[in-house]
């Protein structure tokens, strides 16, 4: 069997940079265990399968390890995939998924995500996650992520985490945050239980960033980046309880895969 698959680099307007996803076109679900194998092989944090339903997608979200409840960088690219190819009906391409319908249309240069906001919850500080972040931060909070809140950009550029311990704790991953130099603010996103030590840009994170410094700056508009070796930017929107991600997506390959 040959399906055809991309590779796009999210949330970033240049190649090498941004958070690289594959998409996988199918016309009908394939055994998990074949999208998990694929995923496997692929090795990237996430693989999107899309599946079409008439004037709608289906879609999903394999890491190297587990399927997912909501991955933003790779529904950016399966929507940038889906434009690419014409196969949207107008400006708007609706996905069903496990996280709930998701709707991405085109905005300028950039597309659109509409996400469920995922506020989090102030929790007391634990050494535990000191421990395994290197650092103790001045808050800590919780929505499905941990979010650790640090002063300024260069602690978030600084630390070193310890993935072992990291992977111990029992979180689906760990957000870290604090005021940008030059934008609103910035982030990193460790997951090491779940095949991911650090994701380069992480939309899903930001469904809980967004409310977060949305309340405390006072504003609903968020110019957002995430710190990581490659880098990735965000335009954030905070909506009650939805949440509106913007970002830029480039090609990087296409081509085949046999199984």
């Amino acid at each position: 069997m040959k399906l055809p698959i991309y590779q796009v680099d999210a949330f970033t307007s240049r190649v090498f940079a941004g958070n690289p996803a594959a998409v996988v076109l199918l016309e009908e679900w394939l055994p998990d265990e074949l999208l998990q194998g694929i995923a496997m092989e692929n090795n990237l944090s996430e693989t999107a399968f899309v599946v079409p339903r008439g004037a709608t997608f289906d879609l999903r979200w394999f890491t190297p390890k587990v399927e997912v409840d909501l991955c933003g960088h790779a529904t950016l690219a399966s929507a940038h995939v889906i434009f690419g190819k014409g196969d949207a009906p107008g400006d708007e391409v609706v996905f069903e998924s496990r996280g709930g319908t998701l709707r991405v249309r085109r905005a300028g240069d950039m597309l659109a995500m509409d996400f469920p906001a995922r506020p989090p919850r102030r929790i007391p500080d634990d050494p535990s996650v000191t421990a395994a972040l290197g650092a103790a931060p001045d808050e800590l909070h919780e929505a499905r992520d941990l979010m650790a809140v640090f002063g300024s950009q260069a602690d978030i550029e600084a630390l070193e985490p310890d993935f072992a311990v990291m992977g111990g704790l029992g979180a689906f991953a760990i957000i870290v945050t604090a005021p940008g130099d030059a934008c609103d603010f910035v982030s990193r996103f460790f997951a090491p239980a779940v095949g991911i030590p650090e994701d380069p840009v992480t939309g899903s994170a930001h469904c809980t960033l967004t409310p977060y410094w949305s309340a405390r700056l006072g504003k609903s508009g968020l110019h957002a980046l995430q710190v990581s070796a490659r880098g990735g930017e965000l335009h954030c929107e905070h909506r009650g309880d939805r949440v509106v991600l913007k970002g830029r997506a480039v090609d990087y390959l296409r081509g085949e895969i046999e199984v």
